[in-house]
C-alpha cells in the first residue's frame, strides 16, 4: 500500500506585493511568468522517480497569487501531475486566488481541472483597510469573485482575514466578521497581523505602535472571533482556522500531522522520509533549471519537536504515544500553569495555552 502525498505548487507572482507580506512572491512580466511554469513542469517530472512509493492525498496551489496565471497554464500543471503520479480517490485540491484576478471563464476552467476548493484572500470587508494593507481590491470585487465562484460549481470556498489591522478596531472586525458569515462560506481563515523585518509595514509600525490596536482591543478581536464563529456553527479545528462540518482543510490537516509532502517551484519546502529540503529562492536560478536549494536530514529530537509544536496547533491535539514518558514533567508542568490538559489519550492547549501557544510551543524546544 503506497504512502499518502500531499503536494503544494508555488507560483511567486502577484500583481503588487502587499505592505505586510514577506512571502517569496512579486510581480513579474508575461515572459518571465512563462519560463517560470515551462521550469515548473521539469521540475515535476525529474521528481517522479523520488515518490514512486506514494499517492497524492491533496494539491495546494498557492503563492503569491496563482489566480493571476492565464487557467491554461494551471491547466498544464494539474495535467502532467495526475500523469505523472498516482492518485488517492478524490484528493483536495485547493487553489489560492485573489479578487481581481478572476473571471467566470477562469473559474469555470478550473472546475473542469478538477479543483474542488478555492481560497480568497480577503483580508478585511472594509476599503479603508483594504488600501491601507496595500491589497489590490474593494469588498465589492470580493463579493462579485464570490458570487462567480459559487455560480461556477464551488462548494468548498474559503475566506482569509486578517485582525489587528493599523486603525482597527474591534467593532471594525466584527463588522468584517458578520458581512463574511452572511455570505456562508464553507471555511474561514482568521489570523492576527503580524508585522515582519524587511515589509513596509515594518518601516512604517515598527516605531510607531500606537498606531496599531493595543493589546487589550486585540484580544477582544481574538475572542470575539472565536465566539462568533462558533455560534454560526464554525468548529475551530486549529489556532486560527474554522471550518463547518466536513470542511476542514484537508491539506493543512496533513501538514501538522507531518503528512509526508513535496513542494515544487521557488523557495518551495518537502519533507519525505523525514529529509526536510528547500528549493533555491534566486529566481534566476530556478529559471536555468537549478531548483535545488538546502536538505537536511531530521534528527530524532527535530522530529519530536516538530510533532508537538505542529501537532498541538490542533485543537485536538497530539497522541503523545512513545513520547509521552519523555515529556512527562513538561506535561505536568505545563499542566498546573492551566495551559495543557489531557482528554482521552490526547494531550491538548486549554484556552488559556491556546493565548500563549508559542509559549508553550518554546517549551518542546529542548
Amino acid at each position: 500500500m503506497k504512502k499518502p502525498l500531499e503536494l503544494y505548487i508555488h507560483i511567486p507572482f502577484c500583481v503588487r506585493k502587499c505592505d505586510y507580506c514577506d512571502f517569496l512572491s512579486a510581480s513579474a512580466d508575461r515572459g518571465t511568468k512563462e519560463r517560470y511554469v515551462s521550469q515548473l513542469l521539469e521540475e515535476i517530472r525529474q521528481s517522479v522517480p523520488l515518490v514512486q512509493e506514494y499517492e497524492v492525498s491533496t494539491v495546494f496551489i498557492g503563492g503569491g497569487t496563482p489566480s493571476i496565471l492565464p487557467a491554461g497554464e494551471i491547466g498544464r500543471i494539474l495535467k502532467l501531475l495526475r500523469e505523472q503520479f498516482d492518485w488517492q480517490g478524490r484528493p483536495e485540491i485547493t487553489i489560492e486566488a485573489n479578487p481581481g484576478t478572476l473571471s467566470a471563464e477562469k473559474l469555470t476552467a478550473y472546475r473542469d481541472f478538477g479543483i474542488n476548493r478555492i481560497s480568497l484572500g480577503l483580508q478585511s470587508a472594509d476599503n479603508e483597510e483594504l488600501q491601507r494593507l496595500g491589497r489590490i481590491h474593494t469588498w465589492e470585487q470580493f463579493l462579485a469573485s464570490f458570487r462567480l465562484a459559487r455560480e461556477a460549481g464551488f462548494r468548498n470556498i474559503n475566506v482569509d482575514l486578517m485582525s489587528a489591522l493599523p486603525g482597527q478596531t474591534a467593532a471594525d472586525w466584527r463588522r468584517t466578521l458578520e458581512k463574511v458569515l452572511a455570505l456562508e462560506p464553507e471555511h474561514i481563515s482568521a489570523y492576527s497581523l503580524i508585522i515582519e523585518e524587511g515589509t513596509p509595514f515594518h518601516e512604517r509600525y515598527a516605531e510607531h505602535p500606537e498606531l496599531l490596536p493595543d493589546e487589550d482591543e486585540e484580544r477582544r478581536m481574538y475572542y470575539d472571533t472565536k465566539e462568533i464563529l462558533a455560534a454560526r456553527g464554525y468548529a475551530r479545528y486549529e489556532i486560527s482556522n474554522y471550518a463547518k462540518p466536513g470542511y476542514a482543510c484537508r491539506h493543512n490537516l496533513g501538514y501538522w500531522e507531518r503528512t509526508d509532502y513535496r513542494g515544487y517551484g521557488l523557495g518551495a519546502a518537502s519533507l519525505l522520509d523525514n529529509v526536510r529540503s528547500n528549493n533555491t529562492r534566486e529566481m534566476e536560478a530556478y529559471l536555468r533549471g537549478e531548483f535545488a536549494g538546502t536538505s537536511e536530514v531530521l534528527s530524532e529530537k527535530d522530529i519530536r519537536e516538530e510533532y508537538f509544536f505542529l501537532g498541538l496547533r490542533r485543537m485536538e491535539g497530539v497522541d503523545p504515544g512513545s513520547y509521552r514518558e519523555h515529556y512527562a514533567a513538561l506535561f505536568a508542568k505545563l499542566g498546573e500553569q492551566g495551559l495543557l490538559e489531557e482528554s482521552g489519550r490526547y494531550v491538548r492547549l486549554t484556552d488559556r495555552g491556546i493565548d500563549v501557544s508559542n509559549y508553550v510551543f518554546a517549551q518542546f524546544l529542548e
